[in-house]
């Protein structure tokens, strides 16, 4: 099977579509062609796909990205199986004759459009509804996987869920320590930036480093630059994201302080997953499905919830898990058994590929599977230059 895959909003390197399905099919023996947006984020693609740049979508400054990446398309739908693609934008870029195709839907994007800075206030409400028209008319004309199980109450049909979850190893790299915390992922106000900073001054006066891993919107990368050169915390901007797993390996906790907005109500922020994952405590906000995971599961506690927009009472649960090394071990433990039952990708990742494989044969009749071993996992630094 030959997938055609797309983004022009996410980064190349981003953790769903690169390191988890983009990886699972090659390691079942299918072949990829990965249109990204390769240049603009300095990133160097892996050997085994084959790599078309095209510009990044952000801010208002979308049409000359979804111009681009019709064009790409159109090139090369036409000698592929299926087409998966990451962005409503593209919505606006599929050709008209294209394999079969699969719209992986990441968030609820009606909702995420209230809390987009680059989008006027007025306008914001007016386009999501709009935005929902775009998915009720998707759902005639193509297939759809879903992050989330939250997502479903927004279609009619029933649509696989494929969830957000993370390889889990066997033992965590390092038990956690005692003097530093760390932020896995993307930053906006909504995610809690403002909320970072401020905890991150509260820890340095107690010899506690916050160490910040992910790209940041325009409106919070100036806030974020200042907290770095004051000491507040150490932003290291993005890092492809089985590099930023074992950087933030024996941390003294792993932070999510998402705000209370519709998009993030009924959905399961990956990093918590993937604090846990990895054997570090977790200090989250209320966000349903995060503080059902951290505080009401059999196995026990993983971490504790702090009050939405209360840096404060997210810096003193850091500092009470400092002091008590008995119970950051009992939370690591507890979370990383929790994610090793319920959220291994390995699991999710032959689920996956399986469907897109019964829809290709649905179509075109059946296409086999060859399994193979499975690659050993690389950045793909040691390409100088871009395929295409």
């Amino acid at each position: 099977m030959h997938a055609l895959v797309a983004t022009i909003v996410h980064h190349p390197e981003d953790a769903r579509i690169l390191h988890r399905q983009i990886r699972a099919l090659v390691d079942a023996g299918h072949t990829v062609t990965y249109v990204a947006p390769f240049r603009e984020c300095g990133v160097i693609p892996w050997d085994q796909v084959r790599a078309v740049d095209v510009p990044r979508a952000s801010g208002r400054d979308r049409m000359s990205s979804i111009q681009a990446a019709r064009a790409a398309l159109a090139r090369l739908a036409p000698e592929a199986d299926l087409l998966l693609f990451h962005d409503p934008e593209l919505m606006l870029a599929l050709p008209t004759k294209r394999p079969v195709t699969v719209w992986d839907v990441h968030e609820d994007t009606p909702a995420a459009l209230r809390t987009k800075p680059w989008i006027p206030q007025p306008l914001r409400r007016p386009l999501g509804g709009v935005v929902r028209g775009f998915e009720r008319r998707a759902e005639q004309r193509m297939r759809l996987i879903l992050a989330e199980e939250g997502y479903r109450s927004r279609f009619r049909g029933n649509h696989p869920v494929v969830p957000n979850t993370t390889d889990v190893p066997e033992t965590p790299l390092r038990p956690p320590g005692d003097d530093r915390v760390v932020y896995l992922g993307q930053l906006s106000k909504a995610r809690g930036a403002q909320d970072l900073i401020e905890m991150g001054r509260r820890l340095r006066d107690h010899g506690v480093r916050l160490e910040v891993i992910g790209g940041a919107d325009h409106v919070v990368r100036p806030l974020l630059r200042d907290a770095h050169q004051e000491n507040a915390l150490h932003w290291y901007g993005f890092v492809p994201n089985d590099r930023a797993l074992r950087m933030a390996a024996g941390a003294l906790a792993g932070i999510s302080l998402l705000h209370d907005t519709d998009n993030y109500r009924h959905s399961m922020p990956t990093k918590v997953v993937e604090y846990m994952a990895h054997g570090l405590p977790v200090v989250t906000t209320p966000n349903p499905m995060a503080a059902a995971l951290v505080t009401k599961r059999p196995e026990g506690p993983a971490g504790t919830v702090v009050p939405f927009e209360d840096p404060a009472a997210a810096a003193r649960a850091v500092l009470e898990l400092r002091r008590d090394e008995k119970l950051r071990h009992e939370y690591a433990d507890t979370g990383h058994r929790i994610a090793q039952a319920s959220y291994h990708w390995p699991v999710q990742a032959r689920l996956f590929v399986k469907q897109l494989e019964e829809w290709v044969a649905e179509a075109n009749g059946p296409v086999p599977s060859v399994p193979r071993p499975r690659a050993p996992r690389q950045s793909g630094r040691r390409r100088t230059a871009l395929r295409e």
